[in-house]
């Protein structure tokens, strides 16, 4: 998981009205919690925004008037209209002590299936995990090039080490689905052996007409 660094304010209020005035200045409340102590402090709204508006994850170095602290971040607040944040909620690390996270989920490959007309169906956009954030990956990437329709992966198959999955292990994470007019799988390979074994009837009875004329 990559580390990037943010610097921190802190807050001297804690309170709605010290939040509106933060956020008309164009800076982001947030907490972080999770250690010895809270500590209240605001983000810059675009510096912060890189690291939000984006598939990726990260752990984050949080400086607040010097002190210094390892975190992930935990909760986001959206406003209801423009989409802005309006407050953030972030976990401090502390070593060797476990941690709740949600990973984001990747897929990669051609499916099968999907060649064959099927229609590709992701349920689980992120993970939900438990482990120590150093053993975190950035996301967790699902290949479903062998998938064929009706066949998915679940999350008793996805694996990540020295990581506890927080699902149903018969969740289906992906899968793909019959769509109308989709070619079945086994019908596909069917008709590969029947256009080998026309090729090779042709080929033979081009063989036979040549060997006659030869003959004549």
């Amino acid at each position: 998981m990559k580390t990037v660094s943010l610097s921190g304010s802190p807050r001297e209020n804690v309170g709605k009205k010290d939040a509106a005035h933060l956020r008309a200045e164009g800076r982001v409340p947030a907490v972080l919690y999770g250690g010895d102590e809270q500590t209240h402090f605001s983000l810059d709204l675009i510096e912060f925004s890189k690291y939000v508006y984006t598939n990726e994850v990260f752990r984050f170095e949080l400086d607040v008037n010097g002190k210094k602290s390892e975190a992930i971040l935990k909760d986001l607040q959206f406003h209801p209209v423009n989409d802005r944040i309006i407050h953030a909620d972030f976990l401090e690390v502390v070593e060797g002590k476990p941690m709740k996270f949600e990973l984001p989920v990747r897929v990669t490959g051609n499916s099968i299936g999907v060649r064959n007309g099927g229609r590709l169906a992701v349920l689980f956009r992120r993970i939900k995990i438990m482990g120590l954030p150093k053993d975190f990956p950035e996301f967790v990437e699902l290949d479903i090039t062998k998938l064929r329709i009706g066949h998915s992966i679940r999350i008793k198959d996805v694996e990540i080490p020295n990581v506890t999955l927080l699902h149903n292990p018969q969740s289906i994470v992906v899968a793909v689905k019959r769509a109308r007019g989709a070619l079945d799988d086994e019908e596909e390979d069917e008709e590969e052996g029947a256009e080998g074994g026309e090729e090779g009837a042709a080929e033979g009875a081009e063989a036979a007409a040549g060997e006659e004329k030869a003959e004549a």
